[in-house]
């Protein structure tokens, strides 16, 4: 039983090309494609190409982030919707032959549009028809490829088990091959670890267009996949997943709470308040949650009337704002409740934050007033792994993750700067209370604030400068 509480890329080497020369190149690269595809798995209808009917449709489909959805924003010479993973080894040999760059895309929710966005010419490799899920609950694990959506996945394993789930995110429509490339978490997480926690396979296209498995790639890429980002190694097709009982012993470990701080109305009229929202996930039934609050969290006034209990399948809904007796056939759905333009930060929380220092961040979040931070709790089985087991290395001493967030809802170029420079501002107001040496932050959170390289000789050393927060030690490896 539930309770929960209401209230990629790969970068290959790459030329230049001249607006008058687009064309044959299209002509060219799909030739190329057809000429390195099975006979029986045709890639012809797979390619959409600038001069397609449904090239604008097949492309935005996957755009979840309205900044990336512009007149002016670089779209690629063509689109490959892979459906068999002749496909995906035609695309990769052709990229290089063409000195094409190549994105990945999955579910297309990368904060930064960086799954479908470039500053150079480059071709999209769409992973959403390769989306199967493959459930084996004799052995409690799953075959999940990487065009799947999260809510799929949920949905198959519920099919199966009224009893099993999966530590990832609660965004149902995410795709899983950007989610756990990145490491991925959810409500889970301080009971099972991360996504990539639960990963004990998976299959990937190298750049020698070779299929490849955990046996066959060896141990270090099986490590550099498991959340060292996104198309950094090749494409993953499909990752094995172990899949956890979520039906627990009340322990701590059980309990997931998230806090939301954003400004609302004041109880007078024209002021403006801090308002703090609990949701909160716990593995076992309200009773016993109820006593685990008063006990160790009393402050927070829990009461069972506060309290719904359903499986787990169906918190997932909630936590979405479905209402949970909605059939769990919404879970298939692939498009987003709503699309909006949106900015995203990331921070850790080492210490404690005194009451005097939150009393500023009050002050600091009613000047800004648009500023929503999510705070989400560390410890449990995620103090438990070695920072070194993935490339994923929040781990021991952390209490807290922050992210920080804007959403608006109007296009233009000064709206959208006025949004993104209150996310900055608030994030550079935190500077004292969160990680230091490095600042640590989270690839799924990706921030190309903290900088850009472009993959020429010296990349590895620009890439140093920021990927030491996102891996810290992890980054050389």
């Amino acid at each position: 039983m539930i309770t929960i509480v209401s209230q990629r890329v790969i970068h290959l080497r790459r030329r230049d090309h001249q607006t008058s020369a687009t064309n044959s190149v299209d002509i060219t690269f799909v030739d190329c494609l057809v000429n390195h595809s099975e006979p029986s798995h045709p890639i012809t209808s797979a390619i959409f190409t600038s001069n397609s009917s449904s090239f604008s449709s097949v492309l935005q489909a996957y755009i979840r982030n309205l900044r990336f959805n512009t007149s002016t924003t670089r779209k690629p010479l063509l689109v490959v919707t892979a459906s068999h993973v002749s496909h995906v080894q035609a695309a990769i040999i052709c990229g290089q032959k063409h000195k094409l760059l190549m994105k990945i895309r999955s579910g297309g929710h990368d904060y930064e549009g960086v799954s479908y966005v470039a500053q150079e010419p480059f071709f999209l490799l769409d992973m959403f028809n390769l989306r199967s899920t493959e459930i084996d609950m004799e052995t409690e694990t799953a075959w999940v490829q990487a065009g799947a959506t999260l809510g799929e996945v949920y949905y198959r394993i519920a099919e199966k088990s009224k009893n099993h789930g999966f530590p990832a995110g609660v965004c149902p429509t995410v795709g899983v091959g950007g989610h756990i490339s990145g490491g991925g978490y959810g409500n889970l997480m301080r009971k099972y670890g991360t996504s990539v926690d639960n990963v004990i396979d998976a299959q990937i296209v190298d750049v020698l267009g070779r299929l490849l498995n955990r046996r066959s790639m060896g141990e270090d890429l099986f490590w550099a996949i498991k959340g060292g980002g996104g198309g950094s190694f090749g494409v993953v097709l499909a990752y094995k997943i172990r899949l956890v009982q979520h039906v627990a012993p009340t322990i701590s470990n059980d309990l997931f709470i998230r806090l939301i701080l954003d400004v609302a109305n004041g109880t007078q009229i024209g002021t403006k308040t801090v308002r703090a929202t609990f949701i909160a996930l716990f593995l076992g039934d309200s009773k016993s949650l109820v006593s685990l609050t008063n006990e160790k969290f009393p402050q927070l006034g829990l009461k069972q009337c506060d309290c719904i209990e359903t499986s787990w399948v169906r918190s997932v809904l909630f936590r979405d704002n479905i209402d949970i007796a909605t059939p769990l056939e919404i879970l298939l759905g692939r498009q987003p409740q709503s699309l909006k333009y949106l900015k995203r930060k990331s921070d850790y929380v080492k210490k404690t934050i005194s009451k005097e220092s939150w009393e500023g961040i009050w002050k600091k979040m009613i000047e800004l007033e648009k500023g929503i931070m999510y705070f989400n709790p560390y410890g449990g089985r995620m103090a438990e792994i070695a920072s070194t087991e993935t490339p994923f290395p929040h781990r021991s001493g952390n209490l807290w993750k922050i992210q920080y967030q804007a959403n608006w809802y109007e296009g233009g170029e000064e709206v959208t700067q006025y949004h993104i420079n209150l996310v900055r501002e608030l994030h550079m107001y935190m500077t004292p209370f969160v990680s230091k040496n490095p600042r640590q932050a989270f690839i799924c959170y990706k921030d190309l604030d903290l900088g850009i390289q472009h993959h020429g000789f010296h990349s590895y050393f620009k890439g140093s400068a920021y990927g030491v927060n996102y891996f810290m030690d992890n980054f050389n490896r």
